[in-house]
């Protein structure tokens, strides 16, 4: 495997034509006017106009990208030329939800499912989405590659009849009529054929809660979907026929990895991930037989790698080769081995992690980000040139500079990859870049950050590096406000992630989840404070040791990693040791409870978001139980750390004040764990030193303006009231 840089280093900034957009280079911002200081400081409502674009999608002719964007959890859909010609055109306005977004083999129009019907949508925005028919004919509609016919279904009570219909001429046929519940159907890789699954999934059980301490008039409701006998998956001619029976072999061919799952017309590839720990890739046959198993790994502790990596098996569109992300050196690579069957070869190697690979058009290539280099937090994009032989690949650095440029998706020509960049200056925007022109700079396409804020009044990371409760180095990023007095002594908040399996990055967070809160920072920044956020064991981008170092120690070396930056923010001669507060979500809310229980004098205040009161009610969630085994066992099996995992058990000890937010309708971390940790408190005592909103109908991560605007304008008021002299 050789390595090269491409020729022509991305440097420097270029204003396009229309003068709105810059190509960045080198990762560095635009620079923005200064403005007098009492009109550029931040506000709430300015952070809440920063915009989140996602789900990209090149039309058939590579010349234009459609795409969602956010603003405070109302999402419209847009499309922008690639050239940068011109800014983006909003061809929705009314936020309206949608789904199955794809381009017409035209090029010429949009297909999306809105209202429940299939609309067909102008380019120029100046028209009123018009639906494909006057009546959506049926459930599950499923677009052809080619874009020229759409299959559904039709009941399910009794038969289900599969139909397909052309969206050229409205020619409607019935494709079979199967007996028993089919609950999709999807087209198989040559484009001619359908797959779809009889039966299969189990009950869904209905589990009411009504705890004592939240009295019996609410009721807490969880689903349990329970396993039930495999179902059969069937293949038939989009033309009508006879369905063939085959075995899919338990992983179905959506695949968590994403990407192409078909080999060719008859064999697909299967990842299945046993018991946590052992990781199958499989190659299945239309015609017959069980899948043959092509590639195992088994971890000692638990398979680790993060559903974002979107490390799963993929077929290149060649049907030659199978990607696929594997940490068996103990850092996430990319392998490639033979479609037919043999030994994978190790294509990336090295102490960093490659992500979200992608096969280029003609199966020849795969892009891929990476975080190699000096700063973990910082992403970028290669190419590896896979030819006649994965052994002799060549791999190719795309993009440099400040920031991360993440998730590139090929055009259909091959010559361009659209990814989204984000930099300590710039929130999430789409980038566009040529691959085939080694000297060509990258092309700006979406500005997300509105006219109110001042680029140059944001505040950089600084990665810094401080020993944890073993000794281990604990990376975390530290972030200093402009033109600090430091001859004098100022407040300070730790930020702890959630996910566990997440990490800070070089600027705005890569997902709009946590990209809200580095906003917010940028805000807290700009009133004085200092911050700092640690990447503590269990968090990604570090290798498989660093985050599988929370195994049977959930609330252990972990939290004590993240609560000792305290102790980091108490050696900078700036930083008031009295003045230190903690806040975070999720996993993160977590740890804010486990530090102001744990240790109980070393914050002045912390604010919990949605965070575990207690992992034996995390355990006992269906939604979660599997998740918590994986980590920490069961309760019989490891009750010390069930025992250190329960923040709620603990909270006779706490004397700090605490604010905490939580929204009713949160699956990830229910929103009965505050319930019952607002009991407990109110039972000690320490119903003064406390503060509980919540939120009616949020979910777990705040999307919602007034949610947002609500829930900053507290823990700014809160940090102030406790923080500030």
């Amino acid at each position: 495997m050789t390595r090269r840089l491409l020729a022509g280093t991305l440097i420097g900034f270029v204003a396009i034509a229309t003068g709105w957009l810059a190509v960045r280079a080198q990762g560095v911002a635009p620079q923005a006017s200064h403005r007098d200081a009492a009109t550029a400081r931040l506000t709430i409502d300015a952070l809440l106009d920063i915009r989140h674009p996602s789900n990209p999608v090149w039309s058939r002719d590579s010349r234009w990208i459609a795409y969602t964007w956010e603003r405070a959890g109302v999402s419209n859909l847009y499309v922008v030329a690639v050239d940068g010609s011109a800014k983006p055109v909003a061809l929705t306005t009314d936020g309206e939800l949608m789904a199955g977004l794809f381009w017409t083999a035209d090029s010429k129009a949009l297909g999306v499912m809105r209202g429940g019907s299939l609309m067909r949508v102008s380019l120029d925005g100046k028209q009123p989405a018009t639906p494909f028919w006057a009546e959506t004919p049926g459930r599950g509609l499923v677009v052809s590659k080619d874009g020229t016919r759409v299959a559904y279904l039709v009941g399910g009570g009794g038969p289900t009849v599969i139909h397909v219909r052309s969206l050229v001429d409205g020619g409607d046929r019935v494709v079979a009529s199967v007996e028993g519940a089919v609950g999709s159907v999807a087209w198989a890789g040559d484009g001619e054929r359908l797959t779809f699954m009889v039966g299969g999934g189990g009950q869904t059980i209905r589990h009411e809660q009504t705890p004592a301490y939240s009295g019996s008039k609410i009721i807490y409701t969880v689903a349990e979907n329970a396993p039930g006998p495999p179902g059969q998956s069937f293949i038939v001619s989009a033309s009508g026929g006879e369905p063939t029976a085959y075995t899919a072999g338990g992983g179905g061919l959506g695949g968590r990895g994403g990407g192409n799952r078909w080999i060719d017309a008859s064999h697909f590839v299967v990842d299945r991930t046993v018991e946590f720990k052992r990781r199958e890739i499989s190659i299945g046959d239309t015609a017959g037989g069980d899948p043959r198993l092509v590639h195992q790994q088994v971890k000692e502790k638990f398979w680790s790698m993060t559903g974002g990596a979107q490390g799963g098996a993929q077929a290149s569109p060649d049907g030659r080769w199978i990607s696929f992300l594997s940490d068996r050196d103990g850092w996430d690579h990319l392998y490639v081995m033979p479609a037919t069957g043999g030994d994978a070869v190790q294509v990336t190697k090295g102490r960093y992690e490659a992500w979200r690979p992608s096969w280029s058009p003609d199966g020849t290539r795969i892009a891929f980000d990476s975080n190699e280099g000096a700063n973990p937090g910082s992403r970028h994009l290669w190419v590896a040139v896979i030819g006649g032989d994965p052994a002799r690949a060549t791999v190719t650095a795309v993009t440099s500079g400040r920031g991360t440029d993440t998730a590139a998706q090929w055009s259909p020509d091959g010559r361009l990859l659209v990814y989204q960049h984000t930099d300590p200056r710039n929130s999430a925007d789409l980038w566009v870049v040529d691959v085939a022109a080694p000297a060509s700079r990258p092309r700006r396409l979406t500005d997300s950050m509105p006219p109110a804020i001042d680029r140059a009044t944001l505040v950089e990371p600084q990665l810094v590096h401080y020993a944890g409760p073993d000794g281990q180095s604990v990376p975390a990023y530290l972030f200093v406000p402009r033109g600090l007095d430091r001859t004098r002594k100022h407040p300070a908040v730790v930020w702890i992630h959630g996910d566990g399996v997440n990490q800070n990055y070089d600027g705005w967070h890569i997902e709009r989840n946590y990209a809200v809160y580095y906003s917010f920072h940028q805000f807290l920044l700009q009133r004085g404070y200092v911050v700092l956020a640690p990447d503590y064991r269990g968090s990604i981008g570090y290798g498989s040791a660093w985050r599988e170092g929370v195994y049977m120690d959930v609330g252990g070396k972990d939290f004590r990693d993240a609560a000792m930056s305290a102790d980091f923010l108490k050696t900078l001669p700036y930083v008031d040791a009295a003045r230190i507060g903690v806040w975070g979500l999720s996993y993160g809310g977590f740890f804010t409870l486990l530090a102001v229980t744990e240790m109980p004098t070393t914050f002045r205040a912390a604010v919990d978001v949605a965070g575990v009161a207690d992992y034996a009610m995390y355990y006992e969630d269906p939604y979660h139980g599997g998740w918590t085994v994986s980590r920490i066992g069961t309760p019989e099996q490891n009750p010390r750390a069930y025992a250190q995992a329960s923040p709620v058990s603990k909270v006779d000890r706490l004397v700090t004040p605490l604010l905490v937010l939580h929204g009713t309708a949160d699956v990830n971390v229910p929103y009965l764990h505050s319930v019952r940790l607002m009991d407990e408190l109110l039972k000690k005592g320490k119903g003064p030193i406390v503060q509980f909103t919540m939120y009616p109908g949020e979910f777990h991560y705040f999307t919602r303006e007034h949610v947002l605007r609500d829930a900053w304008t507290r823990v700014s008021a809160f940090f102030d009231a406790n923080l500030k002299k």
